[in-house]
């Protein structure tokens, strides 16, 4: 069932480039695709949130399409990247975890856009095991390794196939505190500097960049110029550092202000997509640029120092990450293109993260050569044409079938009606066995190779 599956999503893509006039008035745009980490669909304020200031991101929302129903493809980080890179769900990968690594000879977004003839950069967290530059990127600059992108004063970082020494960060850590950090090198500040250069270096040629951010994940530290934003705001509870094998025998360092630290890494993140999108219009790229933002899987538990309820991290879906519930797989999901993508539009197709990698493919003219799991969205973005829908979104431990969800969490099964409860507080599945056993007999027939 899956190989046939994935033949008719490629065979539709593959047909509607044929028909489609939107190829030939694109042109090759610029595609720009920032992924947050850990970022709840409720912590940015087009979503809803009230005390994160997201002004940036709330800016691409009011100039572009906002989209109610996009998922990630996992509920934790490297296998979601591995949906987005590769443009399959993860029921074809044969592993699944923090080490995912993709197989030689892969077929992956980057390398597809290469062969169109963009350029193509990452700049932030990889998380796919692999050498980066063999998968199809350009200018790499950012972390390979899944844990080591868990720090934000890290000691070396890689830049293309070369591991670099950070010296400004050797010893800033110590037992689980940090000292002065005035004078480090915050990671996250990098990815944007080297994005920001990445598309004045290319600026006169197609580009495809990718920015896969680690804010907000895990640690909790952010510089003193953001931290002052929010230092004072609410009440605070320091939270102590543990032991852990992430970081030289110890996890996450101490924080004082955990809520202050978490809204300001999210609003400097967001300062930067301003940055850059500002820099798209001094260079004159805007009208020639696609711009995404995502966010990996659902918002962090309260765990760390992080609140959920506070900052009401989730909106009105059920759990967190690591869960195959809303909370952990619906994501934000913003796209902004002047004049192609009308402005303060809101979109409820049901998308995920493979759908981006023959989005992305037909707008530069190189559609997947191998069938892909995703379904390109310009017929929903460019709101032209018949827009091809899902027969189901696949993950781990759960798949949706236009309104109906099963979940096979803590080996139960449970239905829900997502348009009907989409807090999915009402299981259904005595009510509805007939459903119950299409979708348990479908996920059975795609669940992840052993």
């Amino acid at each position: 069932m899956k190989n046939v599956y994935l033949t008719l999503c490629s065979l539709s893509s593959f047909l509607f480039v044929a028909c489609s006039p939107s190829t030939e008035e694109t042109k090759q745009p610029n595609i720009i695709y920032i992924l947050a980490d850990d970022l709840g669909i409720g912590e940015v304020g087009s979503y809803g949130q009230t005390k994160i200031q997201t002004p940036s991101i709330d800016q691409l929302a009011q100039e572009g399409m906002r989209f109610t129903q996009h998922y990630s493809g996992a509920s934790i980080c490297a296998p979601a990247r591995f949906t987005l890179i590769t443009g399959l769900h993860i029921g074809n990968s044969d592993t699944y975890g923090q080490q995912q690594r993709l197989k030689p000879g892969t077929q992956t977004l980057p390398r597809l856009m290469q062969e169109a003839g963009y350029k193509t950069g990452a700049f932030g967290k990889w998380g796919l095991g692999t050498d980066p530059n063999a998968q199809g990127i350009d200018d790499w600059y950012g972390f390979v390794d899944q844990t080591y992108a868990h720090y934000y004063y890290p000691e070396r970082i890689w830049k293309n196939t070369e591991q670099i020494e950070i010296p400004e960060n050797k010893g800033l850590r110590k037992d689980g505190h940090y000292g002065d950090i005035s004078d480090g090198v915050y990671i996250h500040d990098e990815f944007t500097n080297n994005a920001l250069r990445f598309i004045e270096e290319n600026q006169e040629q197609p580009f495809f960049l990718y920015l896969p951010y680690t804010i907000p994940h895990l640690e909790f530290v952010v510089p003193e110029d953001s931290l002052n934003e929010y230092l004072g705001k609410w009440p605070e509870t320091y939270v102590p550092p543990f032991k852990g094998n992430f970081y030289d025998g110890w996890g996450y360092a101490a924080v004082d202000a955990p809520l202050a630290t978490r809204a300001a890494m999210i609003t400097r993140m967001d300062r930067d997509i301003g940055t850059i999108m500002q820099r798209l219009k001094d260079l004159g790229l805007d009208d020639t640029t696609l711009v995404i933002f995502s966010s990996d899987n659902g918002v962090l538990p309260s765990k760390g120092g992080n609140d959920v309820e506070f900052f009401d991290g989730n909106g009105p879906y059920r759990e967190t990450k690591f869960t195959h519930y809303e909370g952990g797989l619906r994501v934000p999901m913003i796209a902004r293109w002047p004049g192609k993508i009308e402005p303060s539009s809101t979109s409820d197709h049901i998308s995920y993260f493979p759908d981006m990698l023959p989005t992305f493919t037909e707008l530069a003219g190189k559609p997947a050569t191998i069938p892909t799991s995703g379904i390109s969205m310009l017929p929903t973005l460019f709101q032209k044409g018949p827009q091809s829908q899902h027969e189901f979104l696949f993950f781990t431990k759960a798949i949706r079938k236009g309104d109906w969800k099963l979940v096979r969490e803590n080996d139960t099964d449970e239905l829900f009606n997502l348009a009907e409860d989409v807090g999915e507080t009402k299981d259904l599945s005595k009510q509805h066995p007939e459903i119950l056993a299409q979708l348990v007999q479908t996920w059975e027939a795609n669940q992840i190779v052993e």
